[in-house]
């Protein structure tokens, strides 16, 4: 590819990428009124149409990494593994 070429192909991913956040945006904007009509209506679970919507607590337990380094220093270093992967960015 040329230059010229790289250029036009970086300046329309950035064009893109400015284009899903911006649905992004939008789409968590919709979701947060939904999420606050259910809250005001005091409803975990809501059938509008051919849609189920839910809105519930969810519970999970994970693993402190933190702690666990903190107390076992020693066997976390030992679990512990590296992997490499690729990355791009531009800037």
């Amino acid at each position: 590819m040329s230059t010229h070429e790289l250029t036009a192909k970086v300046r329309e991913l950035k064009e893109l990428q400015a284009l899903i956040e911006e649905a992004t945006a939008e789409a968590e904007a919709i979701k947060d009124e939904l999420k606050a009509h259910m809250k005001a209506a005091g409803a975990s679970e809501l059938t509008v149409d051919i849609f189920k919507l839910r809105y519930s607590s969810v519970t999970s337990n994970r693993f402190d990494t933190n702690s666990f380094k903190a107390t076992h220093g020693d066997l976390y270093t030992q679990y512990c593994k590296s992997s490499t992967s690729m990355r791009f960015s531009i800037v």
